[in-house]
């Protein structure tokens, strides 16, 4: 597992960014809740691979998600390239630094990322799975050209069927195991993906929303860019989505 996970990590250099400084602890953001009332929900963001921490806040998310009067901490992570494939730490650090502090506080924890971040995001549940109970990912970079292509081949998600053994470095097709997973309801995951019309992955997230409810999935016109996922955040808020469902 080790193994696969670092030649995971390293393998990540293929969605671009410059590598900053490593650190340990990474570096966090945290905005909580301002009222009295207990808190049960954290929601973890992950950056995309131009963005540092702070970025969420800066676009305006942060502002957008508490003006709806949700009850959740937020905390930004410093995930930034060099943990994915610089010293190749990203899952280690956020299991000691976000997650094993976090466990036994909250009672729900949601991952969101952008891009680069969404596949930390991915990674991340796939790693946890019994630690992380919904992923929002805007963009998420979601592979490498040869097994899009072999699950576009097959038809989708829903007719791929993945192999029984996979190299060493086939952390996109522990993925979309995954992914084929939740699909099926196998794996007790929330899911929302939404993308830009006009989104350089385009194809893969076709493929992906193809397995989803229509509720789990959100598109607008645009690329990959801040003012498209900008759009399609404002558009989740008003769904509430870390309210528990009735």
């Amino acid at each position: 597992m080790r193994t696969r996970l670092v030649c995971a990590l390293t393998c990540l250099a293929l969605v671009g960014g410059c590598a900053g400084k490593v650190e340990d602890p990474i570096p966090t953001m945290s905005h909580e809740f301002a009222e009295a009332e207990p808190v049960s929900t954290l929601v973890v963001m992950l950056p995309g691979a131009g963005d540092r921490v702070g970025t969420y806040e800066k676009h305006g998310l942060v502002e957008e998600l508490r003006a709806t009067g949700m009850a959740v901490d937020l905390l930004e992570v410093d995930a930034h390239p060099g943990y994915y494939y610089g010293d190749r730490t990203l899952l280690e650090r956020m299991d000691e630094d976000v997650l094993g502090p976090n466990r036994d506080r909250y009672e729900q924890i949601w991952l969101v990322g952008i891009s680069m971040g969404g596949v930390g995001a991915l990674l991340t549940a796939w790693k946890y799975p019994e630690d992380i109970d919904g992923l929002i990912l805007m963009s998420p970079y979601l592979g490498r050209r040869k097994l899009l292509k072999q699950v576009d081949k097959a038809g989708g998600l829903e007719a791929w069927e993945p192999p029984a053994e996979v190299d060493e470095d086939a952390w996109d097709v522990e993925i979309w195991r995954m992914l084929k997973d939740v699909s099926e309801g196998q794996h007790d995951l929330d899911l929302y993906l939404m993308y830009g019309h006009s989104d350089l992955g385009v194809r893969a997230h076709e493929m992906l929303a193809e397995s989803l409810p229509d509720e789990r999935v959100k598109t607008v016109p645009g690329g990959h860019a801040w003012s498209t996922w900008s759009t399609l955040w404002a558009a989740l808020m008003t769904e509430r989505p870390f309210e528990p469902t009735p």
